[in-house]
């Protein structure tokens, strides 16, 4: 299999005040396309900070970041934005929708950004809510879903582009378990799918889905494991 994410010798340093803390140290890793990789680790570990870098919210202080090819680690904020649009699918603890738009509208906008056309937008919005189980509530606003559905439009506005990969942060963080359950389940059909899944949790079970497990402990990789 092919890498998507190649990351050499990753540092991540911040400047509080006089003192600089040293949050990433020296961070080497590689995911292979169609990959499904939980990162874990107590508060501190460095587990955000990485998150953040992988999702090219953050660019490191010293280190190469390469993303299906492209060297990211260097690249200006633009450039940047264009990545986290076109590479990259994210999916929030809080979902982070829209509150006055409908869901088909928010899962269709990352595409105004890539300058799709409004049928191709309603076409491939249409067909992403259909495949994670909500074809029947595409003009419902978030305020009118349940947590779980409000997650499923989340996780289908990150799946319109067809990005390298998925970024899932604490996904099942702000729902009951049977909710959780659930979005977990329609984790596991994207990446039978064919998706690249790397997702950020502090929970044991929804880290047991993972093919793979990494575990941060002081801003280095404490452990990296296969689950099956």
């Amino acid at each position: 299999m092919s890498n998507v994410i190649e990351i050499r010798d990753i540092i991540r340093d911040f400047q509080l005040g006089q003192e600089t803390v040293h949050v990433l140290k020296g961070i080497n890793l590689d995911i292979e396309l169609g990959d499904y990789v939980a990162i874990m680790g107590p508060s501190g570990s460095g587990k955000s900070t990485l998150m953040n870098l992988l999702g090219c919210l953050d660019t490191p202080t010293a280190g190469a970041y390469v993303l299906n090819g492209k060297d990211v680690s260097k690249m200006s904020d633009d450039d940047l934005a264009e990545i986290r649009n076109t590479e990259i699918g994210f999916v929030f603890q809080t979902f982070n929708l829209l509150p006055r738009t409908t869901a088909l509208d928010n899962v269709a906008l990352p595409m105004v950004y890539a300058g799709k056309s409004k049928a191709e937008r309603n076409e491939r919005a249409k067909q992403v809510l259909t495949d994670v189980g909500l074809s029947d509530r595409m003009d419902h606003k978030p305020n009118q879903l349940s947590g779980g559905q409000r997650q499923r439009v989340a996780i289908g506005r990150a799946l319109v582009n067809k990005p390298s990969i998925i970024l899932a942060d604490e996904p099942t963080g702000n729902l009951d378990s049977k909710t959780g359950d659930e979005i977990m389940a329609l984790f596991d059909d994207i990446h039978k799918a064919g998706n690249t899944v790397i997702m950020v949790t502090h929970e044991e079970e929804v880290a047991a889905h993972a093919r793979r497990v990494i575990r941060l402990r002081d801003g280095v990789v404490e452990t990296d494991t296969l689950n099956y």
